[in-house]
C-alpha cells in the first residue's frame, strides 16, 4: 500500500524539519484528532497505539504526507499518539464521535454477507449481500461513511462494489460521472481509492439538473452491469455494494435518490445529518419489509475532497477536428407550437443525440472519448480509459485541432466524442 511518499522513521532522521514545527497529540480511547491541513503539505505518523483514518490503520513509524486543504480526522479504539510535522490550519481533539454507531453498522453488514456467501442457493435473495446507499445533504460526512465501510469490508477479507454517484465530486474519477469499482484492499488514507479497472460513464456536468433523464438512464446502465457482474460472480454478489450520493435531496434530488434505491435494489438506507430526509424515507420504503432505513449521527471530522491526490497517467494525441465526430446528449431543435397539442410546450428530448460543429464553442470543455462504434451506442458505452485514474477526455484547442488525452485504455475506437460541462 502507497501512503503518499512517507519513508521509515528511521531514515527520516527529521533533519529537515524544523523542530519548531514537530507536535505530538494523546489521544484517549475512542477519540479522534480531527485536522485541517493548511496551504502546505502536512506529514504525520503514529507512534504508539493503534489507529486509523476512516477505517485504514495507520502504520507504526511511517510518515504520511498529507497534501494542502485536505480535512480528516485520526480515531483511536483505545488509545494512540500521534506526532506531526507542520502547520496545520486547524487541528484539535474530540471525544464525541459517532464511530461506534458506525461500527456496529459494518457487524449487522458483516452479518448479512457472511449469510449471503452461506447461502446453499447462488440465484436466490439470500444469496445477496448488502446492498448499501447512503443518503444525506451536502457535507455531512457520505463520502467518510462510505469510505469506512468499504475498508472495514475489505480489512476482513470482502471485496465490496464502490459505486459513485456524486457527480459534483468525483471520488472515483473526474466529476461529471458516475462510476463503480471493487475495493479489494483498505483504501490508502492519502492516495484515496486504488483504481485498476472502474467502470465510468460520462455524464458530463456537474450536477444532474442539467440533464435529469439522461442522469437517469446512466444511472440505470451502471446498476444493470453491475447487476449482470454480481449474477455471474457470487463473491462479488456476497460482498454486496456501498453507494455514495449527491447532496441534493429535495425536489427532484429526492426523486433521483428514490431512483437510486429502486435501480439499485438498495437494501440498507443509511441517512447521514437530517431527520427530515429519514422520516421521509422510512414512509415511503416502509411497505419494503427487505429496505432498512437507518439513521446515523453526523460526523464533526467528516472529510471534503479537493479532487484527486494522485496525479493522473495520462497520454497525448493531436488531431485534426476534421478526425473527431463530436455529439452533444440533449437539446437539439423542437417542434414548432403549431405542430403539438394545444397548450402544449415545446420540450427538447434530453436523450437526443446531435451533431455538434466544431467551432469556437467547444474552447475548453471536456469531452469523452466513447467506444460506441455508431452515434446510438453512445449513451450505453463507458468512455476510454476507465483503466486508468480518470477517463479519456479531449480539451480543445483554438489552433484547429483537439489535444486528446487518454489514461491506460485498451483497443481503439471510433473518434466519438460526448459533449459536455463537467
Amino acid at each position: 500500500m502507497a501512503y503518499g511518499g512517507g519513508v521509515p522513521a528511521a531514515m527520516s532522521g527529521l533533519a529537515s524539519a524544523s523542530a519548531s514545527t514537530i507536535k505530538q497529540v494523546k489521544l484517549e480511547r475512542e477519540s479522534e484528532l480531527r485536522i485541517e491541513v493548511g496551504e502546505t503539505p502536512l506529514r504525520l505518523r503514529l507512534l504508539n497505539g493503534n489507529a486509523e483514518i476512516y477505517g485504514t490503520e495507520l502504520p507504526p513509524e511511517i510518515w504520511l504526507t498529507f497534501p494542502p486543504r485536505l480535512k480528516f480526522a485520526v480515531f483511536t479504539w483505545y488509545e494512540a499518539t500521534i506526532e506531526m510535522d507542520g502547520t496545520p490550519e486547524t487541528d484539535y481533539t474530540a471525544d464525541e464521535t459517532p464511530m461506534v454507531s458506525y461500527v456496529n453498522v459494518n457487524a449487522v453488514l458483516e452479518g448479512r454477507r457472511n449469510r449471503a456467501k452461506a447461502s446453499p442457493s447462488k440465484d436466490s435473495d439470500a444469496s445477496q449481500g448488502p446492498r448499501v446507499i447512503v443518503v444525506g445533504p451536502t457535507d455531512s460526512g457520505k463520502s467518510t461513511l462510505s469510505r469506512m465501510l468499504l475498508s472495514w469490508a475489505a480489512k476482513l477479507g470482502w471485496k465490496p462494489t464502490f459505486v459513485d454517484l456524486d457527480i459534483g465530486q468525483g471520488a472515483i474519477t473526474i466529476p461529471g460521472c458516475i462510476a463503480a469499482t471493487p475495493i479489494e484492499l483498505p483504501i490508502d488514507p492519502v492516495e484515496g481509492i486504488p483504481l485498476e479497472m472502474p467502470l465510468v460513464y460520462f455524464f458530463g456536468h456537474a450536477t444532474p439538473s442539467n440533464n435529469v433523464e439522461l442522469y437517469k438512464v446512466l444511472v440505470k446502465e451502471l446498476a444493470q452491469m453491475l447487476e449482470r457482474q454480481f449474477n455471474g460472480n457470487a463473491e462479488s454478489r456476497a460482498a454486496g455494494m456501498v453507494i455514495n450520493t449527491m447532496g441534493w435531496i429535495e425536489g427532484v434530488g429526492y426523486e433521483l435518490l428514490l431512483h437510486a434505491i429502486d435501480t439499485f435494489k438498495a437494501n440498507v438506507v443509511l441517512v447521514l445529518g437530517q431527520e427530515k430526509l429519514f422520516s421521509m424515507l422510512r414512509d415511503v420504503l416502509k411497505n419494503r419489509p427487505n429496505v432498512d432505513v437507518v439513521k446515523l449521527q453526523k460526523s464533526g471530522g467528516v472529510e471534503y475532497f479537493y479532487g484527486l491526490t494522485n496525479d493522473l497517467s495520462p497520454h497525448a494525441n493531436v488531431a485534426n477536428f476534421s478526425d473527431f465526430l463530436v455529439y452533444r446528449i440533449g437539446g437539439g431543435p423542437q417542434a414548432p407550437r403549431s405542430a403539438l397539442p394545444i397548450g402544449a410546450d415545446p420540450v427538447a428530448n434530453p436523450l437526443r443525440i446531435v451533431l455538434v460543429n466544431v467551432d469556437k464553442e467547444l474552447l475548453h470543455l471536456v469531452l469523452a472519448v466513447s467506444y460506441a462504434k455508431d452515434a446510438d451506442q453512445i449513451i450505453s458505452r463507458w468512455p476510454m480509459g476507465r483503466a486508468a485514474r480518470g477517463m479519456g477526455h479531449v480539451r480543445t484547442t483554438r489552433h484547429g485541432t483537439a489535444r486528446a488525452r487518454f489514461g491506460r485504455a485498451h483497443g481503439t475506437a471510433r473518434h466519438v466524442c460526448r459533449l459536455g460541462r463537467a
